[in-house]
């Protein structure tokens, strides 16, 4: 089976330091992995270069076919278009709907027939059962819905991956947990492969998966150490 991420021999930086050293790993479709490691261990490097937001320096990496090591600028577009980012933040645009704010992200990954993206905009609200908030504003919505927002909005362009950077990190435990089994649902249901940064150690305990981690500049995959 072709690997969804594959990075050999990596190095992460960000800037001129480095990050994370001679990183491997491998992740298949439909893997649900998470990526654990104390504030500043490296995790969101490694999830930026990822969507390359940070260039991969040296080593090797593919991401959803393309490769990190020889990727052009002007093939980001197209990488991001076949994985769907997930943020602590939400990022929502506070200037317009919710309905608003998934046409404008399908406009920008190149669709254009406003009936298909009525169809997957009521498709992905309903995945994260929010099936009728499209006229609310971001601000009309708590914490944890806006989270669904941003995780449905991810899924619009039917990716191959989620790479979700801390997106229990604004939410109390009680919701971090229905993110979390949202994550788990979806990557049950639709195959999508999922890689969820995170230092909520609690909620690998109670919900364990193939784990990851940032440490002392490295990365260890746990599952190979058991």
């Amino acid at each position: 089976m072709e690997p969804v991420i594959f990075l050999q021999n990596a190095y992460i930086y960000q800037r001129d330091q480095l990050v994370l050293s001679a990183v491997n790993f491998t992740i298949h479709k439909g893997e649900f992995v998470y990526l654990i490691g104390r504030t500043g261990s490296g995790k969101s490097s490694v999830l930026q270069t990822l969507y390359a937001d940070l260039w991969l320096e040296k080593g090797s990496g593919v991401v959803a076919g393309y490769e990190l090591h020889a990727l052009k600028r002007s093939q980001i577009p197209y990488l991001r278009r076949n994985i769907g980012i997930v943020f602590q933040d939400f990022q929502l645009l506070g200037d317009r709907n919710i309905e608003k704010n998934l046409i404008f992200y399908l406009k920008a990954m190149g669709w254009k027939d406003k009936e298909e993206m009525n169809v997957r905009i009521n498709e992905v609200l309903t995945l994260v059962n929010l099936p009728h908030i499209l006229a609310k504003m971001p601000h009309q919505l708590s914490g944890g819905e806006q989270q669904r927002v941003g995780i449905a909005r991810a899924l619009l362009n039917q990716p191959q991956i989620l790479l979700a950077d801390e997106p229990t990190g604004n939410l109390d435990a009680e919701m971090s947990v229905e993110i979390l089994k949202l994550f788990m649902d979806i990557n049950e249901k639709s195959k999508t492969a999922v890689l969820m940064a995170t230092h909520d150690f609690e909620l690998i305990e109670r919900y364990p998966r193939r784990t990851l981690y940032c440490d002392k500049g490295l990365v260890q995959d746990l599952s190979e150490s058991l």
